[in-house]
């Protein structure tokens, strides 16, 4: 044993003793390191707990937990992460309405002054279909007559015991498809006005609570 020999006491290697009591101490600090739980639920909903997470994790969900017990992580499950998408593109095609609404009320208000200014155009609007439709009949009445025509030689013919040649059946059969043609073409332009009368109508109404509002 080594001594002092000016006091002539024992000396201790006490610098090793002391590194390995604060060691101790560190380590009682931190306890025992335990892993991450995890819990989710099954099909069933059966609810699971596991320091593992389950190979269906990113499809189930779930949520990871520290030693206390405390949700410190979650995982959306794949019906949820669908959800969640559908919401999104929802909101944005709310957002995207809202925003050609906006331009629709700005275009709307700086074109009229007055209701009588929609009335006027609406009634523009209708004239090229008005002019359509009066073009179709004028010309199914035309039709009509050459199918009435064409008719009554095919029937003279097959009074006489002959049968009609192409040069009556077929002529006829163009005819008929030209008149189902031009009976579309009314149709078609009778709904497109109806359209437009909608379409203006909403626009006053439209316009009425813009300006009403200022």
């Amino acid at each position: 044993m080594q001594t002092d020999k000016r006091n002539c006491r024992p000396w201790r290697p006490t610098v090793k003793g002391t590194a390995s009591s604060a060691l101790l101490v560190l380590l009682l600090a931190i306890g025992p390191v335990q892993a991450a739980m995890y819990r989710w639920v099954d099909g069933n909903g059966r609810v699971h707990y596991s320091d593992t997470p389950p190979p269906t994790y990113q499809k189930s969900g779930g949520e990871q937990l520290n030693k206390q017990g405390l949700v410190i992580k979650r995982t959306q499950s794949e019906a949820e992460r669908r959800a969640e998408a559908e919401r999104l593109e929802e909101q944005k095609r709310l957002q995207l309405e809202q925003q050609k609404q906006i331009q629709r009320d700005r275009a709307l208000t700086q074109t009229y002054t007055s209701e009588a200014e929609i009335d006027l155009a609406r009634d523009r609007a209708l004239e090229h279909h008005k002019l359509a439709i009066k073009g179709a009949q004028i010309r199914a009445g035309m039709v009509d007559k050459n199918i009435a025509d064409l008719r009554a030689r095919i029937a003279t013919v097959e009074k006489s015991g002959r049968k009609a040649g192409p040069g009556l059946t077929e002529p006829l059969a163009q005819a008929e498809r030209e008149r189902l043609e031009l009976k579309r073409t009314v149709q078609q332009n009778e709904e497109a006005m109806q359209q437009v009368r909608e379409k203006y109508e909403a626009d006053k109404a439209r316009y009425r609570e813009l300006t009403q509002k200022n």
